[in-house]
């Protein structure tokens, strides 16, 4: 993903020379498609940011995996969407007397005891809670790279990046291989958290999630800081996806399962399609 940004940026200096046509659908991305990411892993098929989803996406060839970053009550990361954990887990059951259900309100160990897949299916009992280092565990030695999603969940603020840059920083072996393998992005739907964490760790990709259709004024000034632009599929059209491009940046669009939305945002050029079913790309 970082690395078609990077080519990008020399494309862009070298339009008067008239390279267009590398920005263009038919050039060699047409020929690849677009990146396989996996929305909280396989989530169509196995429950959501569980190492069982996460799995099965390796398994399905994903070429990412995208996960959602929040801190417990005693600083450790961890990988869970919501904001509070009643619809994904048995929390409520365990813990029946607790006044809030925020991840940010319960230890790492009070969270590991979760049963986190028997809301999907009862062959997914036992599925836990997993860290921010369970899924680089799962990932590190496979083709599959990350995306990692900084909690927008209120209680944190920039804090939770700040933490994933630190803890990132701390896993040089990893950095360097997912870096030279073009393997790790993190994202945020908050500009403030973004840049807070490309400001601490300026070689890790960085995309900016939106669910509606930036302003050209907004795209100019990530564009001076910013790798990917991440929006909503259903904002995006072909000339969002080539202003991305001659601004030197990729395009991720979100969330995309339906064959035909699937087939437009491959027509358009995107960089990467964000799914819950990444087998219906890869067919694996």
């Amino acid at each position: 993903m970082k690395f078609v940004s990077r080519r990008r940026a020399g494309v862009v200096a070298a339009l008067v020379s008239g390279l267009v046509l590398a920005l263009s659908p038919t050039g060699a991305h047409a020929a690849t498609g677009p990146d396989v990411i996996a929305h909280r892993g396989s989530s169509g098929m196995a429950p959501e940011n569980t190492a069982a989803a996460i799995d099965l996406a390796v398994r399905q060839r994903a070429d990412h995996v995208e996960i959602d970053v929040q801190r417990t009550k005693d600083g450790k990361l961890v990988n869970f969407h919501d904001c509070t954990m009643e619809r994904t887990t048995d929390i409520e059951d365990l813990y029946p007397d607790r006044p809030r259900y925020r991840v940010s309100d319960f230890t790492w160990n009070e969270l590991r005891r979760l049963d986190a897949g028997t809301w999907f299916h009862p062959r997914y009992t036992g599925q836990r809670i997993i860290t921010l280092d369970t899924v680089i565990n799962h990932l590190q030695h496979t083709p599959t790279g990350l995306l990692a999603e900084i909690s927008p969940c209120s209680q944190y603020g920039t804090t939770i990046a700040t933490d994933l840059a630190t803890t990132l920083h701390n896993k040089p072996d990893y950095l360097r291989k997912a870096l030279a393998h073009h393997r790790l992005t993190v994202q945020s739907f908050q500009t403030d958290d973004a840049h807070t964490f490309h400001t601490a760790q300026p070689d890790i990709p960085i995309g900016i999630l939106d669910a509606d259709r930036p302003t050209d004024t907004e795209l100019l000034e990530l564009s001076q800081w910013a790798d990917q632009i991440n929006p909503q599929h259903t904002v995006t059209d072909q000339t969002l996806v080539d202003r991305v491009h001659q601004l030197g940046m990729d395009i991720n669009v979100w969330t995309v399962d339906e064959p035909g939305a699937i087939r437009t945002m491959t027509a358009l050029g995107v960089d990467g399609i964000i799914t819950d079913y990444p087998q219906t790309l890869t067919q694996r």
